[in-house]
């Protein structure tokens, strides 16, 4: 059984949930600034603070001196905070993982002291090292429970098991599951995760990295894509006289201004996710091509530039949005592509991602 920590909340203060910050203390300061956290709301931390991002550690002790300033912030673990784990087994697989994902917390743990992978010559030096410099660290890690619950919610990072005492959850599902949202899930109450991007969910929806908030399905699912989509975004739900509510901070920084009404009347939405990029080509246009995903098997309008071409097959080359949005005149959006021809890939304030035309600048 997973370790479950319960908790009895006074419902008449806020509670804050935040999942997957991956590393990035500048945007997780600006979510709490934006929501206006006190010492007097709930503040949960669904796991993930480390990895993807260039500032693992900080997040780390950013975190714990927010646990030692208030008794109402609570942190669960999440499958990046534990990748200590790999080196602790002997796991070779790590290795090439960190010469590939630079912003990890295991190479900043080197960095510290001026090392590099390349000065070690096997994992047991290397677990040498971590438990010489950065065993606090590590424990406190590793004391944070998988999931807390309450009278209304469980907390836990990726998902739970569809049992009966769902308690009985292993804890490989409570940090990897994917696609929880997809599943059904035996609780009698809202099970709250991170872990999966939202967006992923989305491919024949408006493009969006919003929380999903599913009372009636008993899931919300939190994360924004954060560190990992280029316009992705860190997700705060909120908690309050029995509402639920959600916003969000992002790092796109160029915003501009529609001059010219658009109303779509196109109806196309949808979004390409790694690792549905395989297209089937049905229709070229002059700026978007009509193609079957063959993996998923709908239809998607591909702009142009984002298509890799071979005969009649085509592959995406990366996440993106194929929704056309309506805006009005004196709207502000965010930029997120301004490279393509005769369109401009834009994020709404309330979210939305997808393409303008580029006479609405």
């Amino acid at each position: 059984m997973i370790e479950v920590s319960r908790l009895q909340l006074d419902k008449t203060k806020r509670a804050i949930i935040i999942s997957d910050i991956h590393a990035n203390l500048k945007i997780f300061k600006n979510l709490l600034q934006k929501v206006n956290y006190t010492r007097e709301d709930y503040l949960f931390i669904n796991g993930d603070l480390c990895e993807k991002g260039q500032n693992s550690l900080e997040v780390v002790e950013f975190v714990r001196g927010l646990s030692k300033q208030s008794n109402k912030v609570f942190v669960t673990k999440g499958n990046c905070d534990v990748v200590h784990r790999y080196v602790f087994n002997g796991s070779n697989g790590i290795i090439p993982y960190m010469n590939r994902q630079k912003n990890s917390v295991l190479n900043e743990m080197l960095a510290k002291n001026f090392k590099t992978i390349d000065d070690f010559t096997n994992l047991e030096e290397l677990a040498r090292y971590y438990r010489q410099y950065f065993q606090e660290q590590i424990d406190w890690i590793e004391s944070l429970p998988i999931a807390y619950e309450t009278d209304d919610f469980i907390i836990i990072h990726a998902g739970i098991e569809n049992k009966e005492n769902w308690r009985e959850t292993k804890e490989e599902v409570a940090l990897y599951t994917q696609e929880f949202y997809k599943q059904v899930h035996q609780a009698d109450k809202i099970v709250i995760v991170g872990h999966w991007p939202v967006v992923n969910y989305r491919a024949n929806q408006v493009s969006s990295h919003n929380s999903i908030i599913d009372l009636g399905k008993k899931i919300i699912a939190l994360d924004g894509g954060n560190q990992i989509k280029k316009d992705g975004q860190l997700n705060a739900l909120i908690i309050q006289n029995g509402t639920y509510t959600s916003t969000y901070v992002d790092e796109l920084t160029s915003e501009m201004i529609v001059q010219k009404e658009y109303n779509n009347s196109t109806k196309r939405v949808g979004t390409v996710t790694y690792p549905n990029y395989d297209m089937q080509i049905i229709r070229q246009e002059r700026y978007f091509t009509l193609c079957e995903n063959t993996n998923l098997g709908i239809e998607q309008w591909i702009k142009n530039e984002y298509l890799l071409i071979d005969h009649e097959s085509a592959r995406a080359k990366t996440d993106l949005s194929t929704t056309f949005l309506s805006v009005k005149q004196g709207e502000k959006v965010s930029m997120v592509d301004n490279e393509c021809d005769g369109y401009i890939l834009v994020k709404r304030e309330n979210g939305e991602v997808g393409w303008l035309p580029k006479d609405c600048f």
